[in-house]
């Protein structure tokens, strides 16, 4: 089985051309949920609003991406398109699925906000790129763990869908980020480190804002969600050192990570993550 970093980008666009033609959402969106309190039912149209944000600003870089790089390199632009039409379609379900509990799009909150000003506000290809993934990865890890705990059908069909194709797209923003960095200067690689450091950081601090709104829906603590966090994302870069960004691990250490966990693959096998219906979506462990 070809390994994630042998993949040509041929694979992946091949893999989304079919991809695209099965968009199919199985949600039961018939019967009302029966939330145990209102408290609950809140916290479930905050948890998909977050969701909404992050589909839709993952479509809005994407297909600009597509532009910047059409003429350098054409395959790679339609990659990204296709890509940005599956966090589109994302969008979609979302929009539906929240007006199905009873809620609608709602502002950002203020840290949600400025994570997403401070991302859209980056200009260099790798820099975005980084971001992408990095946001890619904690949804992964939210979903993944909400879908373990929630017991509501039409919640764990639509946490099914996103859960199964964030597998997909973790590793695909891995190839992104490493096309790119093959043409990067060494400068360029080490402003990178950086920026990677101060995300980790405010990554693995989010719970600390997300968790008061959610957790009533997800049942998900505030430390065990920037543990998972902190080991999702240095999963990601262990799996992938040929990036040259190695995971802080004074700071996983600190959080009582687990370095034997962190060694583990990031990466499903592929062959399943890109069929979207052999992706199991077990809930995350330890």
């Amino acid at each position: 089985m070809a390994r994630t970093e042998d993949r040509p980008t041929r694979w992946w666009l091949e893999t989304l051309r079919r991809r695209a033609e099965r968009t199919d959402a199985h949600i039961a969106m018939t019967e009302p949920i029966r939330f145990e309190s209102e408290a609950e039912r809140a916290a479930a149209v905050r948890f998909f609003n977050a969701a909404f944000r992050a589909e839709e600003s993952g479509l809005r870089q994407a297909h600009e991406l597509a532009a910047e790089v059409r003429e350098l390199d054409p395959e790679l632009a339609e990659v990204l398109r296709l890509y940005g039409d599956e966090e589109g379609w994302h969008r979609e379900l979302l929009t539906e699925f929240l007006a199905f509990l009873g809620g609608e799009i709602k502002p950002m909150g203020k840290v949600t906000r400025t994570l997403y000003l401070l991302y859209g506000s980056a200009k260099r290809m790798e820099t975005i790129l980084l971001t992408n993934l990095m946001f890619e990865t904690i949804g992964s890890t939210t979903y993944r763990l909400a879908l373990g705990r929630v017991r509501h059908l039409p919640a764990r069909q639509m946490l099914t869908i996103l859960t199964r194709d964030e597998a997909f797209h973790v590793p695909l923003n891995v190839h992104f980020l490493r096309r790119v960095l093959g043409r990067s200067s060494r400068g360029a690689r080490w402003r990178l480190r950086f920026v990677q450091r101060a995300l980790f950081l405010s990554l693995t601090l989010l719970p600390l804002a997300s968790r008061p709104k959610a957790r009533a829906f997800d049942g998900i603590g505030t430390l065990e969600l920037s543990r998972a966090y902190a080991r999702e994302l240095a999963r990601v870069f262990a799996s992938a050192p040929e990036l040259g960004l190695p995971p802080p691990w004074l700071l996983l250490r600190l959080l009582g990570v687990d370095r034997c966990n962190v060694e583990r693959s990031a990466f499903e096998p592929l062959e399943d993550a890109a069929e979207r219906e052999r992706v199991a979506c077990e809930p995350l462990t330890g």
